[in-house]
C-alpha cells in the first residue's frame, strides 16, 4: 500500500455508517442476505437479549482513508473467546483494489489482534474469492475447513495462529511434517 493512504483503527459508531453506504458496490456479485430480515420482531427481541447476556467482546474496527480523507475500505471482527478472534469482514472500494490496501489491512489487524493476545484469528470466505484467500495465504493463514452456509454458499476457513507452535501442529496435522522433538514434547512423548 502507498503512503497516499492511512489505516486508522475506528469505533463501531465510527464505522458503521461508513461500510454501510458503501457495502453494496463492493459486494455487487455476492447472492447473500441479512437472516435478521426474516426474523419477526419476538425473535429480534430474543436475540437482542441474547447478544446483550454476552458482555463487551472486544472488537476490532479498521478503516481506510485515501490522500484526500476518502473512506475506502474496511475491516471488522469481534472476539468469540478468550483466545479467538473472528475477522468478520473486509471491503475495498473498486477503484482502489490492486493497491495492496487489503494486504496492508491484514497486516495491521493480525499486528493488533496478537499483540492483544489472541492465539488464533480466523475468517470465512467465499471458496472462489482469490482476491482475498491469496493474500491471506501470504500472510500465514492456512486453510482449516469448509463450510455450507445459507447465507454465503460455500466458504473456506483461514486460520492464522499467533502461536508458532499451534501453526506446526496445523502442518503435521495435515501431513506436511513428521512428527519431530517439539511436537512428540506436545504430545508427551
Amino acid at each position: 500500500m502507498d503512503q497516499t493512504y492511512t489505516i486508522r483503527e475506528l469505533t463501531g459508531e465510527e464505522c458503521w455508517p461508513l461500510m454501510k453506504e458503501h457495502q453494496r458496490s463492493v459486494f455487487e456479485d455476492i447472492h447473500s442476505y441479512n437472516p435478521a430480515n426474516l426474523f419477526n420482531e419476538a425473535e429480534q427481541a430474543t436475540i437482542k437479549t441474547l447478544e446483550q447476556s454476552m458482555g463487551s467482546p472486544f472488537k476490532l474496527y479498521l478503516g481506510v482513508f485515501d490522500a484526500d480523507n476518502n473512506f475506502v475500505g474496511w475491516s471488522w471482527g469481534t472476539q468469540e473467546s478468550g483466545s479467538v478472534f473472528y475477522m468478520v469482514n473486509s471491503g475495498v472500494l473498486k477503484e482502489h483494489r490492486r493497491k495492496g490496501i487489503y494486504s496492508a489491512l491484514l497486516e495491521k489487524s493480525t499486528e493488533i489482534l496478537s499483540q492483544k493476545g489472541f492465539q488464533l484469528i480466523y475468517s470465512r470466505h467465499s471458496a472462489t474469492n482469490n482476491a482475498v484467500l491469496i493474500p491471506k495465504l501470504k500472510a500465514g493463514f492456512i486453510i482449516s475447513k469448509m463450510e455450507i452456509d445459507d447465507r454465503f454458499g460455500v466458504l473456506i476457513h483461514l486460520h492464522f495462529y499467533t502461536n508458532k507452535i499451534r501453526r506446526k501442529l496445523m502442518d503435521y496435522r495435515v501431513g506436511l511434517l513428521k512428527p519431530d522433538a517439539e511436537i512428540r514434547k506436545v504430545f508427551g512423548a
